[in-house]
This record gives C-alpha cells, sequence and structure tokens, in this order.
C-alpha cells in the first residue's frame, strides 16, 4: 500500500541533508497541508524542532509552527523550547500565542536566566510587554537584539509579578495637531493626506514603545533651538512644529528604497557630515551654506534653498551622495509641493 502524500513529505524532510531541497520540501509542506491538514503539519514540524538533522532549520521552522499554533495547541512544546538556547527566542512567542497569560511565569524565569542569550531574554521581556501592556519596553530598541543588559529592568518585572501580572495602560500614541484632521490651507491639506498615508502604515505595524511614522507636535525646545539658528519660510516651520515626522521612513516611486523625512528633534543632527562636521565643529566648504538638509534618501539630500525663500516657502532640492561632489538637481519648486507629492505618491 502506497504511503499517504504527507508521510512521504514527512521522511524526505527528515532525511533531506540539503538546505535548500529543504526549504522547497517544507514550502511544499506548508503551502499542499498547512490549512488542511493543519495538526498534522504542527506534529511534523514539532518532531523536527526536536529531532531533525538540519540544526538552523530546526530553529527557521519553529516561526512556521508558530504561525499555525491556536491558543490551547503545543504548551508543552514551547514550553520544552524555552530552555533549548537554539529554540527559546521564537518559542516565546509560540508558548505566548498558546498560554496566554499563562506563559507570564516561564517567560519571566527565561527573562531572568543568565545562561540564555541577552537577545532571547531581552525578546521574552519585549513580549511580555506588548503582550500585557506594561512599560517594560519603554526607551528600548523595538528589536531585541539591540537591547544591552541594563535593559532587562529585572526588578520592575519581579514586582509586577509579585502584585500578581496587573495589564498596564500601554504606550500613550503621539500628539497629533488638529490640523491634520481639521486642514484648512493647501499646506495642511497636503500634511493631512500624507498623515492619511502614514495611518494605513501604522496599521500594517506598529510599536508604541518606538513609534514611528507619525506627525507630530514638536516640543517648544526644539522649535526654540532650530530658531535660534535658521530663519526658515514660514510653510517649513509650522511643518516641524505642528506635524514634525516621528520615526517617518516612507517608500515612494521616486525613492524605492525608502525616504526618511527629518523631525524638529533631529533636524540639527541631520547636517551632520553635509553641512557640519561634528569632529571638527567647522562647517564643510564644499556644502552652500543655505541648503539645509530636510530629509535624504539612503543618504542622498534633499534640501531646502533657504537663499530663495518667497510666498512663506523655498524649493527642494536634491542630490545624489558618494559621487566626489555635490551636484544640486530640483526637486519640486516648494515644500508644499513636495509634501503634496509624497501623499500621492506614498505606497
Amino acid at each position: 500500500m502506497a504511503a499517504a502524500p504527507l508521510d512521504t513529505l514527512r521522511s524526505k524532510l527528515f532525511e533531506e541533508s540539503d538546505g535548500n531541497k529543504f526549504s522547497r520540501l517544507l514550502g511544499r509542506l506548508l503551502k499542499k497541508h498547512g490549512q488542511t491538514e493543519r495538526l498534522a503539519v504542527l506534529a511534523i514540524l514539532a518532531d523536527y524542532a526536536r529531532d531533525g538533522q538540519l540544526l538552523h532549520w530546526r530553529t527557521l521552522l519553529l516561526t512556521d509552527m508558530v504561525k499555525l499554533t491556536q491558543p490551547g495547541e503545543y504548551a508543552d512544546f514551547y514550553l520544552w523550547s524555552l530552555g533549548q538556547p537554539r529554540l527559546a527566542y521564537w518559542g516565546v512567542d509560540g508558548l505566548l500565542k498558546s498560554t496566554g497569560k499563562a506563559a507570564y511565569g516561564a517567560l519571566l524565569e527565561l527573562a531572568g536566566n543568565q545562561d540564555m542569550t541577552l537577545e532571547t531574554r531581552a525578546k521574552a521581556v519585549k513580549r511580555l510587554a506588548v503582550f500585557s501592556r506594561q512599560p517594560f519596553d519603554a526607551g528600548r530598541p523595538e528589536d531585541p537584539g539591540q537591547w544591552k543588559a541594563p535593559d532587562i529592568d529585572l526588578p520592575a518585572l519581579l514586582a509586577w509579578k509579585t502584585m500578581g501580572y496587573p495589564n498596564g495602560a500601554g504606550h500613550a500614541e503621539p500628539l497629533r495637531h488638529r490640523l491634520l484632521d481639521t486642514p484648512e490651507t493647501p499646506l495642511e491639506h497636503a500634511l493631512a493626506a500624507l498623515d492619511h498615508k502614514l495611518a494605513a502604515l501604522r496599521a500594517r505595524e506598529q510599536d508604541l514603545a518606538q513609534p514611528s511614522n507619525w506627525l507630530t507636535i514638536a516640543s517648544p525646545e526644539h522649535v526654540l533651538a532650530i530658531d535660534q539658528r535658521w530663519t526658515l519660510p514660514e510653510h517649513y516651520r509650522r511643518f516641524l512644529a505642528c506635524a514634525s515626522p516621528l520615526r517617518v521612513q516612507i517608500t515612494t516611486e521616486d525613492f524605492p528604497q525608502g525616504l526618511h523625512l527629518v523631525g524638529a528633534s533631529e533636524l540639527i543632527k541631520a547636517q551632520h557630515g553635509y553641512a557640519w562636521n561634528p569632529v571638527t565643529q567647522l562647517s564643510i566648504a564644499d556644502w552652500p551654506a543655505q541648503y539645509l538638509v530636510i530629509a535624504n534618501a539612503g543618504g542622498d539630500p534633499l534640501c531646502l534653498d533657504l537663499g530663495q525663500m518667497h510666498s512663506h516657502d523655498a524649493p527642494v532640492l536634491c542630490a545624489m551622495h558618494g559621487t566626489g561632489r555635490w551636484d544640486f538637481e530640483p526637486y519640486c519648486a516648494s515644500f508644499v509641493a513636495f509634501i503634496a507629492g509624497l501623499s500621492e505618491k506614498t505606497d
């Protein structure tokens, strides 16, 4: 009697020693059987994570297993995985998805386990923070792999345990100016349209511990520091004060690798390497003094020409870096047109 297709595929996975071929077999398993025979596929993935011969694939396929897992399933497996250095990082997600708040104790123990990698311990804390809405990740990098040892606040975690693991209030959203909801001027309409596009990006992915793709109200201190350094066209100054970009990274047809819009908190630093040498504390000679970097695309600067201000605005120029000299070209006739264009072209 011929073996069932799933049994045959299972045997091939366990026998395969070539990583590329294994990847194709795994893709076939998930595509053909992942939904129709979900529990059987989960069993295969769990068995391979325990005993498969390709060690890196034992780790990688755990992400697929977590996606297929439903609440209440494979809790014992995920609890076991937390003790396996190769599997614990993704086991965190699996245990939370399977058992919810019942995972808190095990994840807290993992966070304090000095035998595990810092990245794995940080992942446990990050997921606890997100799941419980507690601020254990406040001010920390979004990627647990970038955390430092002091970022793991074990006393705070243990105090939370003593209180019975209460839910927190979560991180507050950045402040938005009312002009984004009730625009009146051409600038405000362009900003409102851009904010609408950014809201769609935030809906796809957002970590309020490190909020991204927001237009926010700038702090008075940042605005004052800017005013003390430059005389800006009114439209751009209002943009910075009322709709300052906060970690805004957008992709457009013109900027397929992404465009970073500079906010009020980083405008001064954004001139480093272009107009200003932060090491020598001197202006860079070949940079036109009237050009203010307001965005960059992979290092290519986009600038306001402060020497050509008119009607409360100024033209936007662009140049490529790494060519040995700066050859600026007109990009938009005004800052308002620049923002309006981003609103129309943002993916």
